[in-house]
């Protein structure tokens, strides 16, 4: 069997464990693939209105119909290429005993099987930032080789942004951190109607946060977790406790950064996301450019080839992606010092 074709890569892709990223798993869990190069989202631009009062005996009034507005994105493309050197079958495996244990052929299936679980895996940390960053500023900006800058500008409003100042940062003398949190929530359910209640901070925001007297007073770390909302979940994040109905989750998670290579944090120092988890975020991909692939809509699409002179098999991992939040107005994120 060749284990190169692109039937047994697909199956092979299909079979390996999913990463389970924080951010994408609980507010981006929905799949939208479009079959053309370009990606189409509404945005719900509806105001809050209520129904008209009229006379019995006069006409109805005219309303106009709940408003949108559709975006289009030409998303940059995900191609991570690599050289599947022949040479590795033929050397030991990573955790295969010392001597060896498998046969070359077996060695190559191993190698084909992580070379793609890692592909996947970048790929999954590619959409996080992006979520992440949708999230904290209601905006995407995409960029790469050959590729301008864009930015994908989902239309959060204003209000929903903010960085503490001067004596309003979290730490300062009188600041109670649970009163921005009850502000920060009743903004996100003007602006979308949604109910704000998950809370996720990263490590020193959460110092600041558990260090305040009426926090550590009101902070119940014993609720089971049973009682959590479902929908949020995924490695990186922490549950701390609750405050009322705020659930309270810090992130660690990291990742390299591609044009520096230093080791970055999905959330800057001092960040705090208050969000509805009915934010409806979709992972949004576009059609693949590829004959090799039928130019289908496919979250990623793997194929391998042989390079004849030199003599190097290559293997490509190709995607459109972008990560929409629908009801961007049922996210808010602050700078607390």
């Amino acid at each position: 069997m060749d284990i190169f074709t692109i039937g047994v890569l697909r199956r092979v892709v299909e079979a390996l464990p999913e990463p389970q990223p924080f951010f994408l798993n609980s507010f981006f869990r929905e799949e939208q693939r479009e079959d053309s190069e370009e990606i189409h989202f509404d945005l719900d631009t509806g105001k809050r209105r209520i129904a008209p009062f009229v006379a019995p005996i006069v006409a109805g009034k005219v309303v106009q119909s709940r408003g949108y507005v559709t975006k289009t994105f030409k998303p940059a493309y995900v191609k991570d290429k690599r050289v599947f050197d022949s040479s590795r079958p033929f050397k030991r495996a990573i955790g295969e005993r010392i001597g060896g244990e498998y046969s070359p052929a077996q060695r190559q299936q191993l190698l084909l099987a992580r070379d793609l679980q890692d592909q996947i895996d970048m790929l999954t940390r590619r959409l996080e930032v992006m979520a992440v960053e949708a999230l904290r500023t209601g905006k995407v900006v995409v960029k790469g080789d050959e590729y301008p800058e864009v930015e994908v500008n989902f239309q959060r409003h204003a209000d929903l942004t903010k960085a503490l100042t001067t004596t309003a940062r979290w730490g300062e003398s009188g600041v109670k951190p649970l009163d921005d949190l009850q502000t920060w929530s009743l903004l996100v359910s003007q602006h979308s109607g949604a109910t704000a209640n998950t809370v996720v901070m990263d490590l020193k925001a959460w110092q600041l946060f558990s260090a305040d007297a009426e926090v550590q007073k009101l902070l119940d770390r014993f609720r089971g977790r049973d009682q959590l909302n479902p929908t949020v979940t995924g490695e990186g994040a922490r549950y701390m406790g609750n405050v009322g109905d705020f659930d309270i989750w810090v992130h660690t998670g990291w990742y390299e950064h591609p044009d520096t290579g230093a080791v970055t944090p999905y959330l800057p120092d001092y960040t705090v996301l208050v969000i509805s988890p009915e934010l409806d975020g979709v992972r949004c991909f576009g059609a693949i450019k590829d004959e090799e692939a039928g130019f289908q809509a496919l979250p990623y699409f793997p194929k391998s080839w042989l390079e004849k002179d030199p003599a190097v098999r290559y293997l490509l991992m190709q995607s459109a992606p972008l990560p929409v939040p629908y009801r961007v107005n049922a996210s808010f994120c602050a700078t607390v010092r």
